[in-house]
Protein backbone atom coordinates (compact mmCIF):
# COMPACT_ATOMS: atom_id res chain seq x y z
CA UNK A 1 0.00 0.00 0.00
CA UNK A 2 1.27 3.47 -0.92
CA UNK A 3 2.51 5.82 1.77
CA UNK A 4 -0.17 8.13 3.17
CA UNK A 5 -0.05 11.46 4.94
CA UNK A 6 -2.59 13.44 6.94
CA UNK A 7 -2.95 17.22 7.05
CA UNK A 8 -5.31 19.32 9.13
CA UNK A 9 -5.72 23.04 9.83
CA UNK A 10 -6.24 24.48 13.30
CA UNK A 11 -7.69 27.86 14.19
CA UNK A 12 -8.03 27.68 17.94
CA UNK A 13 -8.98 24.02 17.50
CA UNK A 14 -7.29 22.48 20.52
CA UNK A 15 -10.67 21.45 21.94
CA UNK A 16 -11.25 18.96 19.11
CA UNK A 17 -7.75 18.36 17.80
CA UNK A 18 -6.95 15.90 20.58
CA UNK A 19 -9.75 13.56 19.48
CA UNK A 20 -8.71 13.82 15.84
CA UNK A 21 -5.07 12.97 16.49
CA UNK A 22 -6.01 10.14 18.85
CA UNK A 23 -8.26 8.58 16.19
CA UNK A 24 -5.38 8.32 13.73
CA UNK A 25 -3.71 5.59 15.79
CA UNK A 26 -6.04 2.93 14.40
CA UNK A 27 -6.97 4.58 11.09
CA UNK A 28 -4.21 2.75 9.21
CA UNK A 29 -1.93 -0.21 9.78
CA UNK A 30 0.89 1.81 8.23
CA UNK A 31 2.75 4.73 9.76
CA UNK A 32 1.18 8.06 8.81
CA UNK A 33 3.00 11.34 8.16
CA UNK A 34 0.85 13.92 9.98
CA UNK A 35 1.05 17.72 9.77
CA UNK A 36 -0.98 20.22 11.81
CA UNK A 37 -1.03 23.64 10.15
CA UNK A 38 -1.83 26.42 12.63
CA UNK A 39 -3.65 29.48 11.28
CA UNK A 40 -3.58 31.09 14.72
CA UNK A 41 0.03 30.65 15.86
CA UNK A 42 -0.10 33.62 18.26
CA UNK A 43 -2.36 31.45 20.44
CA UNK A 44 -0.82 28.20 19.26
CA UNK A 45 0.70 27.00 22.53
CA UNK A 46 -1.94 24.32 23.19
CA UNK A 47 -1.98 23.23 19.52
CA UNK A 48 1.81 22.96 19.46
CA UNK A 49 1.74 20.97 22.69
CA UNK A 50 -0.81 18.54 21.24
CA UNK A 51 1.31 18.06 18.12
CA UNK A 52 4.36 17.35 20.27
CA UNK A 53 2.41 14.93 22.48
CA UNK A 54 1.33 12.87 19.47
CA UNK A 55 4.68 13.15 17.72
CA UNK A 56 3.34 14.91 14.61
CA UNK A 57 4.66 17.92 12.71
CA UNK A 58 3.53 21.39 13.80
CA UNK A 59 3.48 24.01 11.02
CA UNK A 60 2.69 27.59 12.12
CA UNK A 61 1.39 29.90 9.40
CA UNK A 62 2.71 33.44 9.06
CA UNK A 63 -0.89 34.68 8.99
CA UNK A 64 -4.40 33.22 8.77
CA UNK A 65 -4.25 31.79 5.25
CA UNK A 66 -7.73 30.28 5.36
CA UNK A 67 -8.48 26.60 4.88
CA UNK A 68 -7.13 26.10 1.36
CA UNK A 69 -3.98 28.17 1.77
CA UNK A 70 -2.96 26.41 4.98
CA UNK A 71 -3.77 22.99 3.50
CA UNK A 72 -1.57 23.73 0.49
CA UNK A 73 1.31 24.64 2.78
CA UNK A 74 0.82 21.49 4.86
CA UNK A 75 0.74 19.23 1.80
CA UNK A 76 3.92 20.85 0.44
CA UNK A 77 5.68 20.05 3.72
CA UNK A 78 5.03 16.30 3.40
CA UNK A 79 7.83 13.99 2.19
CA UNK A 80 7.85 13.41 -1.56
CA UNK A 81 7.14 9.68 -1.19
CA UNK A 82 3.68 10.34 0.28
CA UNK A 83 1.33 9.30 -2.54
CA UNK A 84 -2.00 9.87 -0.78
CA UNK A 85 -2.97 12.73 1.53
CA UNK A 86 -5.95 12.75 3.88
CA UNK A 87 -7.17 16.36 4.07
CA UNK A 88 -9.34 16.78 7.15
CA UNK A 89 -10.93 19.22 9.53
CA UNK A 90 -9.67 18.86 13.11
CA UNK A 91 -13.21 18.18 14.37
CA UNK A 92 -13.25 14.81 12.61
CA UNK A 93 -12.63 11.43 14.21
CA UNK A 94 -11.45 8.72 11.83
CA UNK A 95 -12.92 5.24 12.34
CA UNK A 96 -10.46 2.33 12.60
CA UNK A 97 -9.08 1.26 9.23
CA UNK A 98 -10.81 4.10 7.35
CA UNK A 99 -7.64 5.55 5.79
CA UNK A 100 -6.54 2.15 4.52
CA UNK A 101 -9.99 1.60 3.02
CA UNK A 102 -9.90 4.97 1.27
CA UNK A 103 -6.46 4.19 -0.17
CA UNK A 104 -7.72 0.78 -1.32
CA UNK A 105 -10.59 2.40 -3.21
CA UNK A 106 -8.31 5.08 -4.66
CA UNK A 107 -5.81 2.56 -5.93
CA UNK A 108 -8.53 0.50 -7.62
CA UNK A 109 -8.33 2.89 -10.61
CA UNK A 110 -5.43 5.09 -11.64
CA UNK A 111 -7.94 7.77 -12.73
CA UNK A 112 -9.31 8.28 -9.20
CA UNK A 113 -7.97 11.58 -7.92
CA UNK A 114 -9.93 11.90 -4.68
CA UNK A 115 -11.89 9.57 -2.40
CA UNK A 116 -14.44 10.69 0.16
CA UNK A 117 -15.68 8.67 3.16
CA UNK A 118 -19.13 8.45 4.63
CA UNK A 119 -19.36 11.36 7.08
CA UNK A 120 -21.55 10.94 10.15
CA UNK A 121 -22.72 13.96 12.14
CA UNK A 122 -25.21 13.90 15.01
CA UNK A 123 -26.10 10.32 14.14
CA UNK A 124 -27.02 11.22 10.55
CA UNK A 125 -25.19 10.79 7.26
CA UNK A 126 -23.87 14.15 6.09
CA UNK A 127 -24.31 14.84 2.33
CA UNK A 128 -20.61 14.84 1.51
CA UNK A 129 -20.63 13.80 -2.17
CA UNK A 130 -22.60 16.17 -4.37
CA UNK A 131 -23.14 17.41 -7.89
CA UNK A 132 -21.22 20.42 -9.18
CA UNK A 133 -23.61 23.40 -8.92
CA UNK A 134 -24.69 24.97 -12.19
CA UNK A 135 -25.89 28.54 -12.66
CA UNK A 136 -29.51 27.41 -12.64
CA UNK A 137 -28.97 25.18 -9.62
CA UNK A 138 -27.00 27.86 -7.78
CA UNK A 139 -29.56 30.57 -8.42
CA UNK A 140 -32.53 28.36 -7.52
CA UNK A 141 -30.87 27.06 -4.36
CA UNK A 142 -29.81 30.56 -3.31
CA UNK A 143 -33.27 32.07 -3.78
CA UNK A 144 -35.50 29.29 -2.47
CA UNK A 145 -33.51 27.10 -0.02
CA UNK A 146 -34.80 28.93 3.05
CA UNK A 147 -38.39 29.62 2.00
CA UNK A 148 -39.01 26.46 -0.06
CA UNK A 149 -36.62 23.76 1.24
CA UNK A 150 -38.01 21.04 -1.06
CA UNK A 151 -37.43 23.06 -4.26
CA UNK A 152 -35.95 21.03 -7.14
CA UNK A 153 -32.69 23.01 -7.30
CA UNK A 154 -31.84 22.44 -3.64
CA UNK A 155 -32.86 18.77 -3.94
CA UNK A 156 -30.46 18.35 -6.85
CA UNK A 157 -27.66 20.16 -5.01
CA UNK A 158 -28.19 17.96 -1.95
CA UNK A 159 -28.44 14.85 -4.10
CA UNK A 160 -26.37 12.67 -1.77
CA UNK A 161 -29.46 11.06 -0.26
CA UNK A 162 -29.32 7.42 -1.41
CA UNK A 163 -30.11 4.95 1.36
CA UNK A 164 -28.22 2.80 1.80
CA UNK A 165 -25.34 4.83 0.37
CA UNK A 166 -23.31 3.18 -2.39
CA UNK A 167 -19.86 3.67 -3.85
CA UNK A 168 -20.10 6.02 -6.83
CA UNK A 169 -18.52 8.97 -8.60
CA UNK A 170 -19.44 12.49 -7.50
CA UNK A 171 -18.97 16.02 -8.78
CA UNK A 172 -17.15 17.03 -5.60
CA UNK A 173 -16.37 15.66 -2.15
CA UNK A 174 -16.61 17.48 1.15
CA UNK A 175 -13.35 19.05 2.25
CA UNK A 176 -14.22 18.18 5.83
CA UNK A 177 -12.45 14.88 5.15
CA UNK A 178 -11.21 13.41 1.88
CA UNK A 179 -8.25 11.47 0.57
CA UNK A 180 -6.43 13.04 -2.38
CA UNK A 181 -3.94 11.45 -4.75
CA UNK A 182 -0.82 13.59 -4.38
CA UNK A 183 -0.15 13.46 -8.13
CA UNK A 184 -3.64 14.77 -8.90
CA UNK A 185 -3.48 17.45 -6.20
CA UNK A 186 -0.17 18.75 -7.54
CA UNK A 187 -1.36 18.53 -11.16
CA UNK A 188 -4.26 20.96 -10.57
CA UNK A 189 -2.27 23.25 -8.26
CA UNK A 190 -3.94 22.20 -5.01
CA UNK A 191 -6.66 24.30 -3.46
CA UNK A 192 -7.34 27.72 -4.96
CA UNK A 193 -6.37 29.98 -2.07
CA UNK A 194 -8.65 32.74 -3.33
CA UNK A 195 -11.31 30.79 -1.44
CA UNK A 196 -10.56 31.78 2.15
CA UNK A 197 -13.27 29.44 3.42
CA UNK A 198 -16.12 27.49 1.76
CA UNK A 199 -16.35 26.23 -1.83
CA UNK A 200 -12.64 25.44 -2.00
CA UNK A 201 -13.66 21.76 -2.03
CA UNK A 202 -16.29 22.33 -4.73
CA UNK A 203 -13.70 24.14 -6.82
CA UNK A 204 -11.11 21.40 -6.29
CA UNK A 205 -13.54 18.65 -7.29
CA UNK A 206 -14.53 20.61 -10.39
CA UNK A 207 -10.93 21.17 -11.47
CA UNK A 208 -10.00 17.54 -10.82
CA UNK A 209 -12.88 16.44 -13.06
CA UNK A 210 -11.89 18.89 -15.79
CA UNK A 211 -8.36 17.49 -15.67
CA UNK A 212 -9.65 13.94 -16.19
CA UNK A 213 -9.60 12.67 -12.59
CA UNK A 214 -12.50 10.94 -10.85
CA UNK A 215 -13.97 11.97 -7.48
CA UNK A 216 -15.06 8.73 -5.81
CA UNK A 217 -17.44 8.43 -2.85
CA UNK A 218 -16.56 5.40 -0.68
CA UNK A 219 -19.08 4.86 2.15
CA UNK A 220 -17.19 1.70 3.14
CA UNK A 221 -14.90 4.11 5.04
CA UNK A 222 -16.48 6.14 7.84
CA UNK A 223 -15.56 9.23 9.84
CA UNK A 224 -17.46 11.24 12.43
CA UNK A 225 -17.79 15.02 12.17
CA UNK A 226 -18.57 16.89 15.37
CA UNK A 227 -19.45 20.19 13.67
CA UNK A 228 -18.04 23.51 12.47
CA UNK A 229 -16.63 24.60 15.81
CA UNK A 230 -14.33 27.32 14.47
CA UNK A 231 -17.14 29.30 12.82
CA UNK A 232 -19.72 29.25 15.63
CA UNK A 233 -18.61 32.58 17.12
CA UNK A 234 -18.78 34.44 13.82
CA UNK A 235 -21.94 33.09 12.19
CA UNK A 236 -22.96 36.32 10.46
CA UNK A 237 -19.49 36.87 9.01
CA UNK A 238 -19.30 33.24 7.89
CA UNK A 239 -22.64 33.51 6.07
CA UNK A 240 -21.27 36.42 4.07
CA UNK A 241 -18.02 34.56 3.34
CA UNK A 242 -19.98 31.47 2.25
CA UNK A 243 -22.09 33.42 -0.23
CA UNK A 244 -19.10 35.34 -1.56
CA UNK A 245 -17.28 32.06 -2.14
CA UNK A 246 -20.33 30.62 -3.90
CA UNK A 247 -20.37 33.59 -6.26
CA UNK A 248 -16.61 33.35 -6.84
CA UNK A 249 -16.95 29.71 -7.88
CA UNK A 250 -19.92 30.21 -10.19
CA UNK A 251 -18.51 33.35 -11.78
CA UNK A 252 -15.21 31.56 -12.38
CA UNK A 253 -16.93 28.52 -13.87
CA UNK A 254 -19.10 30.68 -16.15
CA UNK A 255 -16.75 33.46 -17.12
CA UNK A 256 -17.81 34.16 -20.73
CA UNK A 257 -18.68 37.79 -21.45
CA UNK A 258 -22.07 36.76 -22.83
CA UNK A 259 -22.97 35.27 -19.42
CA UNK A 260 -22.59 38.60 -17.61
CA UNK A 261 -26.39 39.04 -17.16
CA UNK A 262 -26.66 35.58 -15.64
CA UNK A 263 -23.74 36.24 -13.30
CA UNK A 264 -25.50 39.43 -12.24
CA UNK A 265 -28.65 37.44 -11.48
CA UNK A 266 -26.62 35.00 -9.37
CA UNK A 267 -24.96 37.90 -7.55
CA UNK A 268 -28.36 39.41 -6.76
CA UNK A 269 -29.78 36.04 -5.69
CA UNK A 270 -26.86 35.23 -3.41
CA UNK A 271 -26.80 38.72 -1.92
CA UNK A 272 -30.51 38.52 -1.21
CA UNK A 273 -30.15 35.14 0.46
CA UNK A 274 -27.16 36.32 2.52
CA UNK A 275 -29.16 39.34 3.70
CA UNK A 276 -32.10 37.19 4.77
CA UNK A 277 -29.96 34.62 6.57
CA UNK A 278 -27.90 37.24 8.44
CA UNK A 279 -31.12 38.89 9.59
CA UNK A 280 -32.14 35.59 11.14
CA UNK A 281 -28.78 35.32 12.93
CA UNK A 282 -28.99 38.91 14.16
CA UNK A 283 -32.46 38.35 15.59
CA UNK A 284 -31.13 35.37 17.53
Amino acid sequence: MSAAGVVTVSYGSEGVLDGFLASLEHASVSELQVVVADNRPDAGGPVRELAERYGVAYLPMSANLGYGGAMNAAVRSLPSDVAWVLVSNPDIEIHPGAIDELVRVGESDARIGAVGPLVETDGEIYPSARAIPSLRMGLGHALFANIWPSNPWSRKYHSDNERPPRERDAGWLSGSCLLIRREAFDAVGGFDDRFFMYFEDVDLGYRLSKAGWRNRYAPSATVMHSGAHSTDEHSTKMVLVHHESAYRFLSSKYRGWYLAPVRLAVRVGLSTRAYLVTRVFNRR
